[in-house]
């Protein structure tokens, strides 16, 4: 018998506690003990053997999920989401500033009109749920040379219009998936545009991590040089409040 011990692995056999949902997980200390051992032997496996450039699976048409759950935030209740949302998202625009030298304000029509890729991939959230789907969106590194990222960055912030508890969303990666070819700002889910619950206008998609990774409702990309002096020091929403690894590969 084979023993599953990587991150997925241990997330999915967690039984009964994955019904509960992000906030009621994170009370159970089993369930994050379990989750943080996982993260632990993922990271270091992660480092140790696995090309960090190595494409996650692409589905067909055929395999999407009949219907794309939604993890986290479902509605953003912060005045300035609900701005934009009444208006269509017309005076929406994503920052891309920090460590750049040539600061950046897209708006959705600007991401369009970018060479998009589409791609059918996985999710896989850490409350033990998966779902494929189809997204389309511009890569992030084209974006990136455009702002000239500097030499001292190291690391993306992705700034959200959503909050819980009081606190904004944010999370981060390191530039190796930032310039990752799978790694998209989809405006798009299956044809549509991005439904409100799946992270409208704009969300991150860095395919060989967990969902609580990639950011939905986007506002700014900031880059910077350390992620200590932000927020909690540990790079995300859930790393700083339920001790979440930052490194969430899969």
């Amino acid at each position: 018998m084979t023993i599953d011990l990587t991150r997925r692995g241990l997330v999915l056999g967690a039984g009964g506690l994955l019904l509960a949902g992000c906030d009621r997980l994170n009370e159970a200390p089993a369930f994050r003990e379990l989750l943080k051992t996982g993260e632990r032997l993922n990271f270091t496996a992660h480092r140790a053997v696995s090309d960090r450039q190595a494409l996650a699976r692409e589905f067909s048409p055929a395999e999407r999920s009949p219907v794309f759950r939604s993890n986290g935030t479902r509605l953003p209740m912060t005045p300035q989401w609900q701005r934009w949302e009444e208006a269509g998202f017309a005076d929406w625009r994503l920052r891309v500033f920090g460590l750049v030298d040539r600061p950046l304000a897209l708006s959705l029509a600007d991401l369009r009109r970018l060479p998009q890729r589409e791609q059918i991939t996985r999710h896989d959230c850490v409350e033990g749920w998966s779902a494929i789907g189809k997204w389309t969106g511009a890569r992030l590194a084209p974006i990136l040379r455009a702002a000239g990222l500097r030499g001292d960055a190291r690391y993306l912030v992705f700034h959200c219009a959503d909050a819980i508890g009081g606190r904004s969303y944010y999370e981060s990666i390191d530039l190796i998936d930032a310039f990752h070819p799978q790694t998209i700002l989809p405006h798009a889910l299956n044809d549509a545009p991005l439904p409100v619950a799946n992270g409208a206008p704009l969300r991150l998609r860095v395919e060989r991590q967990l969902g609580y990774k990639q950011a939905k409702y986007l506002t700014g990309v900031e880059a910077v040089a350390r992620l200590d002096g932000i927020r909690g020091g540990k790079g995300g929403f859930w790393e700083d409040q339920a001790g979440y690894e930052w490194y969430a590969g899969i």
